[in-house]
């Protein structure tokens, strides 16, 4: 809760500030404009989903570049739709891979351990699917 004032507190300072620099038309193109880009993104995000889930069933990226391709873009073009300029700052930088990598980098160490085992776990299955799983019944009568 405390983290929504302290957004919405600096949303209005910087809007306010900003919208008075630039005037109110210019504003409301602004926040036109980046909505249209945000929904720009999202529309074309599901190819590079589709695009991501292949490259992830084939094994050509791991799983903590595909969260780093797909859910900074995603937040970004959500953060873009909504209007506010600091929203919109935050949208457009999330755009960009180097400040995904520095985000995943800061707060990403214990999800990179999570992703080790579940690749250890894959591997594991996959050695495991060439044993097969017999069970013997001796004819022996002394077993009863």
């Amino acid at each position: 809760m405390i983290y929504f004032v302290i957004y919405l507190f600096l949303e209005v300072i910087i809007s306010v500030n900003i919208s008075s620099e630039i005037g109110g038309l210019a504003t409301f193109f602004e926040i036109m404009a980046t909505a249209l880009f945000g929904i720009t993104l999202l529309v074309n995000f599901k190819e590079t989903l589709i695009e991501n889930i292949q490259a992830i069933s084939m094994q050509k990226i791991d799983f903590l570049e595909f969260q780093r391709l797909n859910l900074f873009t995603l937040l970004g073009a959500l953060l873009l739709i909504l209007p506010g300029f600091l929203t919109d700052i935050v949208g457009i930088l999330l755009q960009f891979s180097v400040f995904t990598s520095m985000l995943v980098n800061r707060y990403g160490v214990e999800s990179q351990k999570s992703n080790s085992s579940f690749y250890e776990q894959q591997n594991n299955l996959k050695k495991d699917s060439d044993v097969i799983d017999v069970e013997i019944i001796s004819d022996d009568s002394t077993l009863k």
